[in-house]
């Protein structure tokens, strides 16, 4: 049998925005009315295992490394009064806002006032990118080779390839480095790296990492272990060998969105992110979704600021205000835009966390002029100082839409 747990909010997910946000909610609750599970072992989600520095600039404004980032938000919601479990995998849903959950301590049903989901993003493993090829040990996504390295103390090998050029990728290069594999190359499908050039310049020349741009990996070789790789560039077809022990596929990131799919949730075009509208309310009454689920995937900081706006719109609706849902109006994405998230705005709601909408874009826009249209009318346009980049969150002054008809059409952003 399984023990009911009922709770005022429980928040899945131990990242960022979930500990954030159960820092923020547990002060303002009767005591032991804040649960957060988490499928892992340890809370802090992804930056417990990235062992570098860069983490807390926007929420703690102080620069940690991820392990202690980690520690001071799980700390943080533990002063707070927040119940943390871990070895807690949410299994499926027993109701609008109950869960089924398994531990090693037994099965738990979980129903509360209000659930968050703060599951985060993964990277694309290799059987989603297609790459054919032998099947060999030595094909790591970043979040694998972090664990292997961090966690573990494990070498991953002598010689890497690193598939992606995104901000995530030269993480790839500095665990490698630290485990003392040499990064041979760094792939990139897109005519620029999708990095800043502050990250890709440095990790150039300081670290002597060449990167091929238009390139992609079309074979996988090796039979008991992974012996090297063949890549293509995309404009001249001409293919190349290139010897390595471990591949490392990074980027490409998508939801952890299985939790909100079995419910039944509304998913945005584009991400397949759980659909939320500024107040980061999903589309059942009472579930809530915040962090890199949302968009992915952001930085951890800006996850963490997730948390913050939703625990805010949590007490809202405990306490019984805020407008009911409607169907809300549309934020459409346009092209070269992929999507845009929050995706919804409603009468009443406070604009999107950080006053920023956050979009990802297909292609690489260095000057991007943006606007906002509502009806065949123009609602701003402003030419930003930031590119638009595949590898990176695109953020949007709220400003440009804040005057949208929150009862009108859609609103289409676009560059």
């Amino acid at each position: 049998m399984s023990t009911t747990l009922t709770p005022d909010v429980v928040v899945v997910g131990a990242g960022p925005a979930g500990l954030t946000a159960a820092a923020r909610l547990a002060p303002r609750l009767p005591p032991g009315r804040v649960l957060v599970l988490d499928r892992e072992r340890a809370p802090g989600g992804i930056p417990r295992h990235s062992d570098h520095t860069g983490y807390g600039l926007r929420d703690l404004h102080r620069v940690l490394d991820g392990p202690g980032y980690a520690r001071v938000l799980t700390e943080r919601a533990a002063a707070a009064g927040a119940e943390i479990r871990t070895e807690a995998t949410v299994t499926g849903w027993a109701g609008v806002r109950a869960l089924d959950v398994t531990t090693p301590r037994g099965l738990l049903r979980v129903a509360a006032r209000a659930v968050v989901l703060a599951t985060g993003a993964r990277e694309r493993p290799r059987p989603a990118r297609l790459i054919p090829g032998d099947r060999p040990p030595g094909v790591l996504t970043t979040g694998r080779l972090q664990n292997t390295v961090h966690l573990h103390g494990r070498s991953p090998g002598r010689r890497a390839v690193v598939v992606g050029a995104e901000p995530v990728s030269w993480s790839a290069v500095l665990t490698l480095r630290a485990a003392g594999c040499t990064t041979a190359l760094m792939t990139s499908e897109h005519a620029v790296p999708e990095s800043y050039a502050a990250f890709t310049h440095p990790g150039r020349l300081a670290l002597g990492v060449p990167v091929a741009t238009r390139t992609r990996v079309v074979r996988v070789v090796g039979r008991g272990r992974l012996t090297g790789v063949e890549i293509e560039h995309l404009d001249t077809g001409r293919r190349r060998a290139v010897a390595c022990d471990t591949l490392v596929l990074t980027g490409d990131w998508v939801p952890e969105h299985e939790l909100a799919r079995a419910a039944g949730l509304d998913l945005a075009p584009g991400s397949a992110a759980p659909l939320t509208d500024t107040a980061l309310r999903t589309s059942a009454p009472g579930v809530f979704a915040a962090g890199n689920v949302l968009h992915p995937a952001d930085t951890a900081d800006v996850a963490a600021l997730d948390g913050r706006h939703v625990a805010h719109q949590v007490l809202r609706a405990l306490a019984g205000h805020g407008p009911v849902p409607g169907p809300g109006c549309p934020l459409v994405a346009d092209a070269p835009l992929r999507w845009v998230a929050p995706g919804l705005l409603r009468p009443g709601d406070p604009g999107p966390p950080r006053g920023r909408p956050l979009l990802r874009s297909a292609e690489l826009v260095r000057l991007p002029r943006v606007t906002v249209r509502q009806d065949g009318r123009v609602l701003g346009r402003r030419t930003l100082p930031w590119p638009a980049s595949p590898g990176r969150v695109f953020r949007v002054p709220w400003g440009l839409a804040a005057g949208a008809d929150r009862r009108g059409g859609p609103v289409h952003i676009g560059l």
